[in-house]
């Protein structure tokens, strides 16, 4: 095996820790892969000499692809001043009680701050925070080596962690369900939607529970954050007088970054019915009931939706 072979067999090994920094930084499946592979490219180019001065492999190439990431989350703040509607993070989608794979993706998911109520919070923080925090609260990366990335001291780089910290702090997204749990919620949910019953929906939410779509206007959601259970029943027992009954009951169980989520396919119309776009719902679910609903209708966010699970059964 020659050297650089040694060296892409090492990095192999550590391209699914390395996904998963790039994916909590910058909430996007297609930035994430794309700075884990900068990151090869970067270590690749360095001459042997300087490649046998990195004495940790791991800490070296978390360094960069944070660095490469920061860079990323800067971009993004100004292109998203002219989405359309909210943003949410693009999902990472499994299929439901598939074995345990080795893909990067499927391991990024098993830690419980990669969920969809987690990564939301994460959005609300400024590029320097969201770095901070993650590399230093998630990965154990040295507060040192983050006021290096950041271009910051030391002590700036702590005030940074230390606010995007509080900003999770205050916004308590719940914590994972197990999924037995968040399947006799779903349940409940579903079956109480396709009957149309508006006091067992009721039953169903948090009273405080919050619906958040995401679009950029090339699909049908809701473009305003939507709080509190009375204006979400009313929204999706609405829905239930546009589009075909079977339509809204195709939805398939699958994972969304861990969690249960929904996936409606597209649907024609017709009959004074209207066509339905593909959706992705997912769901945080707080003591017992559904607390945030989140609405994935982009389909720039959809290209990599995994085959879906087994159908829902209502």
């Amino acid at each position: 095996m020659t050297t650089l072979d040694a060296l892409a067999a090492e990095f192999a090994g550590l391209r699914a820790h390395l996904t998963a920094v790039a994916y909590r930084l910058t909430g996007s499946v297609s930035d994430a892969e794309d700075a884990v592979q900068e990151s090869w490219l970067r270590l690749a180019a360095l001459s042997e000499d300087k490649r046998a001065r990195i004495q940790e492999p791991r800490a070296w190439l978390t360094t960069v692809v944070g660095r490469i990431c920061l860079d990323r989350l800067r971009s993004a703040t100004a292109r998203r001043e002219k989405y359309v509607g909210q943003w949410l993070p693009e999902p990472i989608v499994t299929p439901l009680g598939a074995p345990a794979g080795d893909d990067p993706l499927e391991a990024a998911v098993r830690d419980e701050g990669v969920r969809m109520a987690a990564m939301v919070v994460l959005d609300r923080l400024t590029p320097e925070q969201r770095v901070a925090f993650v590399l230093h609260d998630a990965f154990a990366v040295p507060f040192d080596e983050i006021a290096e990335i950041l271009g910051v001291t030391t002590a700036t780089a702590r005030q940074h962690a230390s606010r995007g910290r509080r900003a999770l702090d205050d916004a308590q997204p719940p914590p994972r369900a197990d999924l037995a749990e968040q399947q006799e919620v779903l349940d409940r949910f579903m079956r109480a939607l396709a009957q149309g019953d508006v006091r067992a929906v009721a039953e169903v939410l948090h009273p405080d529970v919050v619906l958040i779509g995401d679009s950029d206007g090339k699909a049908k959601t809701t473009v305003q954050v939507m709080v509190g259970a009375d204006k979400v029943i009313r929204f999706f027992l609405g829905l239930r007088r546009f589009y075909r009954p079977e339509a809204m009951a195709a939805g398939r169980v699958l994972l969304v970054n861990g969690d249960l989520g929904v996936y409606l396919p597209p649907a024609p119309g017709g009959d004074g019915y209207r066509p339905l776009d593909a959706h992705l719902e997912t769901f945080a679910v707080r003591d017992g009931r559904i607390a945030a609903i989140y609405d994935q209708a982009n389909p720039d966010k959809l290209t990599r939706l995994a085959e879906p699970g087994t159908p829902h059964r209502t």
